[in-house]
């Protein structure tokens, strides 16, 4: 993939955000995973757009997690509409993990953030992407640039292609963990305790975590004995 050359996406934005006629909010359709990457961002992007969230994440495993992650969402977004006077649309599309994972399931062997997560961040953002356009959004983005573990360099990479691919809505660039953005939204997330899952989303990330705690409790094991 190419993205060899550092862009400062944030910056980026920001100048997006600029080039807005004073007064006027644009239409942005914003792709989110769950409510703890959410937090930040809504307030971000809600003093500038006129925000609808896609909440389309067949990815994530099981569905009792799936349904667990939607209903924090929406826990959120009542208190965004309490404490910010935002009053946000949600929208959910069909859950369908066995068909999602169709393109997923030949990269099994692939480490977390990899190839593998790749695909699966151009599949959601791309589907998200096609709602965008089909209902006349002026722009689309994702929340997954706020994410430690997620690389806004490749995201928003694909973001760049897929804008060509619709001519009618815009990308907006973004990477929300800049300028202390992971720490707003950690403040908000305890704030308001919200569930706080330890795995990305799909059975191979929640394999790796499992593995991964698993060893570290091994090592704390033999470190007391």
């Amino acid at each position: 993939m190419a993205n060899e050359t550092y862009v400062n996406y944030y910056e980026k934005g920001e100048g997006i955000i600029a080039s807005f006629p004073k007064g006027k909010k644009p239409r942005l359709l914003m792709h989110v995973c769950c409510a703890p990457c959410a937090c930040f961002p809504l307030t971000y992007v809600c003093e500038h757009f006129d925000l609808t969230i896609y909440y389309n994440n067949s990815n994530i495993y099981p569905f009792e997690e799936y349904e667990k992650r939607l209903g924090e969402l929406k826990k959120l977004l009542s208190y965004m509409k309490r404490d910010y006077g935002y009053d946000i649309p949600l929208i959910v599309p069909t859950y369908d993990y066995d068909a999602y994972m169709k393109d997923l399931r030949p990269y099994a062997s692939e480490p977390e953030c990899g190839k593998r997560c790749w695909i699966c961040y151009r599949k959601r953002m791309e589907e998200a992407y096609d709602y965008a356009e089909k209902e006349g959004y002026d722009y689309f983005c994702t929340v997954m640039t706020i994410s430690r573990e997620k690389n806004s360099q490749i995201l928003n990479y694909i973001g760049s292609e897929l804008e060509a691919k619709h001519p009618h809505t815009k990308y907006f660039y973004s990477d929300f963990k800049k300028k202390n953005g992971i720490l707003k939204g950690v403040e908000m997330r305890k704030g308001y305790d919200l569930y706080y899952q330890k795995y990305c989303g799909c059975e191979y990330s929640k394999l790796a975590r499992e593995k991964w705690d698993a060893k570290k409790a091994l090592e704390n094991q033999n470190l007391s004995k």
